[in-house]
């Protein structure tokens, strides 16, 4: 079974990197796939919420499904967990078909993003819940829980009822009730959408330790790009009930196939153009929002005179009140906004076209004045391999 890609994406980049943990990706690639999701089709009356998707994770891996209110995620996880039913297609787990098989009859296990707790047992009662409905021995049962507590560091607080918590601890009882069972497959509805930017900061990492430790597959809906980048192994963007790209998530930020993923999975600046010079080692575009062509170290996938995208990260940018002696890929400007954030700062810097191009500075040094500030007329400026172009 093949992931679905969209058509468009420039061609002759050189090959794409693993992720940001390579190791554990590459031993993944290797897996065999646990969830095959065929050319599903999901519609509430006229409404079409997932159309013709198709999908394979590996066993053992944590994958996202990112993408905005409305794009279809959350309809494909409840599908998967057996809440919802496909209008078409299969769903097959562990090689067997479920499309038509009862959740409860399912190996998978949910998070819901409210963790839904019972507030009037303690921890340890719901971490046992399921293990109860299921009639497992008390004294495994005693020891599931056990282990369960240890994995999420909860020993402590087993006899705590889930209003003397913090929001992280709840998280995590809600994470040790799901995992209790043993599911092949653990589906995480916006796990971390109730705690605050700090504490989910921490929680990522703490997600992604006992993921590796207990080796479940996790599959997590998130319209966090952040939280998709720093958690999963590989990453599904959704749009308009369609998966666009999927890929680690390094990839999908350096190698996007469309605008929409490009402009979605980080922050870019974006030039639409023509090609004017289409050459094997190289590509000439020209923009009208930039005052000199923009030149591509390697060739595309589209003939002279198409319409195409130049898109270029902040970080991909410099900035300098010296003018570069070169006929490509600079230009001029304005510096009409600095958004300072410590370790970084974004230059707004408004081009003579009109044009607003955005620059992010790493700040190395401490300094009592920061050298370009606004008002400045400075020069922005772009290596050739930092430049990527999409054809859609």
């Amino acid at each position: 079974m093949t992931e679905t890609r969209a058509p468009g994406a420039a061609t002759g980049a050189a090959p794409r990197p693993e992720g940001s943990r390579p190791g554990a990706v590459l031993r993944r690639a290797e897996a065999r796939p646990i969830i095959e999701i065929d050319d599903v089709v999901k519609t509430f009356g006229e409404f079409l919420a997932v159309d013709h998707v198709s999908l394979t994770v590996r066993e053992g891996e944590l994958f996202a499904l990112l993408g905005g209110s409305g794009c279809g995620k959350t309809t494909l996880l409840r599908m998967l967990a057996g809440f919802e039913r496909p209008t078409a297609g299969r769903i097959l787990i562990g090689g067997q078909d479920m499309t038509e098989v009862a959740p409860y009859d399912r190996p998978v296990n949910m998070m819901f993003q409210s963790y839904a707790l019972f507030p009037h047992m303690t921890v340890e009662a719901n971490i046992a819940f399921g293990l109860r409905q299921d009639r497992v021995p008390k004294a495994e049962m005693r020891d599931r829980v056990a282990e369960m507590l240890e994995l999420v560091k909860l020993t402590p607080f087993a006899k705590r009822k889930p209003h003397h918590l913090s929001g992280g601890q709840r998280q995590r009882v809600a994470l040790a009730r799901s995992l209790a069972k043993h599911p092949k497959v653990l589906l995480l509805d916006e796990p971390l959408a109730a705690l605050d930017k700090k504490l989910r900061e921490e929680t990522q990492l703490e997600l992604v330790g006992i993921q590796e430790r207990v080796g479940t597959t996790f599959v997590v809906v998130t319209h966090d790009q952040e939280e998709a980048m720093t958690m999963a192994d590989r990453v599904a963007i959704m749009e308009s009930g369609r998966i666009i790209q999927v890929d680690t998530p390094h990839a999908l930020y350096e190698y996007p196939n469309t605008r929409f993923v490009a402009e979605f999975f980080g922050t870019v600046n974006m030039f639409e153009g023509v090609l004017v010079e289409d050459e094997p080692d190289h590509v000439l575009i020209r923009c009208d929002a930039l005052a000199n062509p923009v030149y591509v170290g390697h060739g595309i996938s589209a003939r002279e005179q198409a319409t195409v995208w130049v898109a270029l990260r902040p970080e991909k940018l410099a900035i300098s009140r010296t003018r570069p002696d070169a006929a490509h890929n600079w230009d001029r400007g304005i510096v009409e906004d600095i958004v300072y954030l410590g370790g970084i700062s974004t230059f707004h810097v408004r081009l003579d076209s009109g044009a607003l191009a955005r620059v992010t500075t790493q700040n190395l040094e401490r300094m009592s004045a920061p050298e370009i500030t606004w008002d400045d007329v400075v020069y922005v400026c772009w290596r050739p391999d930092n430049v990527v172009v999409v054809t859609s």
